[in-house]
């Protein structure tokens, strides 16, 4: 809310007016004075009441969030796990590579 209330009920509880000769009745000014002074309260608890749920609701959004991010890492390493060539090279690859290496130095070292 950007807009500020120019009238609040203490405003309106203060409000003097000047008594003319052919003014408003003055009990009549008070009595809707004072349901205005009414509106103005129940508008400022409806309002303190909407931004508590304001804030309430955006903690939860955090926590989801932050749950969601973590769910999401999970289902990644799960994936990771299951496709072992996702990650790079899978052990099999490796001992196959390690094989071909050893033939190399033991073929060139019984050639010698």
């Amino acid at each position: 809310m950007a807009d500020k209330l120019i009238l609040d009920p203490q405003a309106i509880v203060d409000k003097e007016f000047d008594i003319d000769f052919k003014g408003y009745n003055p009990e009549q000014v008070d009595l809707l004075l004072d349901s205005v002074i009414k509106d103005y309260q129940t508008y400022q608890k409806m309002i303190r009441v909407r931004n508590q749920k304001i804030e309430d609701l955006e903690k939860t959004n955090a926590s989801l969030r932050a749950k969601l991010i973590e769910v999401e890492g999970r289902m990644k390493a799960q994936e990771d796990a299951r496709d072992p060539y996702a990650g790079g090279a899978s052990n099999v690859d490796i001992l196959k590579r390690l094989s071909r290496l050893e033939k190399q130095v033991f073929d060139t070292k019984n050639r010698k």
